[in-house]
């Protein structure tokens, strides 16, 4: 296993990031079946590549997303099926790119200083959502189609390993 992330492509080019990250996060995740341990590595991966202002995975458990490890400022603890961006998305079992938080309706604004947001579900094999990936920026329109993309190859790896 890695101790540390190494990213050498310019931090603008986030599909060359997500290239050098995603076999990186493979490699800390391989052989691991506990939930929790996987998230906190993946979630520590993503938040030392790009340094955003809250990264973080809520598990479904019953009819809400119950908190789970994260890197940032503490967050809201439980989020009901479809409510807020992280519950819309886990009902939707889609992701999710809000450009501004708040023109989002029913957004749950766990920090005032989130801008943006990107929430990508964590799907199993057998097509239910277990979790859901968050991530929050302090800027607007932060998240794009390259991101999208990098998060949910991200996401299916972490599935493939714990969800089986």
């Amino acid at each position: 296993m890695a101790e540390q992330i190494q990213i050498q492509a310019n931090a603008s080019d986030k599909a060359a990031v997500y290239s050098e990250l995603i076999p990186q996060i493979e490699g800390l995740i391989q052989g691991e079946t506990d939930e929790i341990a996987a998230m906190a590595n993946v979630a520590a991966a993503l938040h030392q590549a790009f340094g955003h202002h809250w990264i973080g995975f809520y598990r479904v458990r019953g009819d809400e997303l119950v908190l789970g490890p994260f890197q940032g400022p503490v967050a809201c603890t439980r989020i009901g099926l479809g409510k807020g961006v992280c519950g819309a998305a886990w009902q939707q079992a889609s992701t999710l790119i809000v450009d501004d938080v708040d023109a989002f309706p029913g957004h749950i604004a766990c920090s005032a200083l989130s801008r943006s947001e990107i929430v990508v579900p964590v799907i199993d094999q057998h097509g239910t959502v277990q979790a859901v990936l968050d991530i929050d920026s302090e800027h607007l329109a932060t998240f794009n189609a390259q991101d999208k993309d990098g998060l949910e190859r991200v996401v299916h790896t972490l599935a493939a390993q714990v969800y089986r």
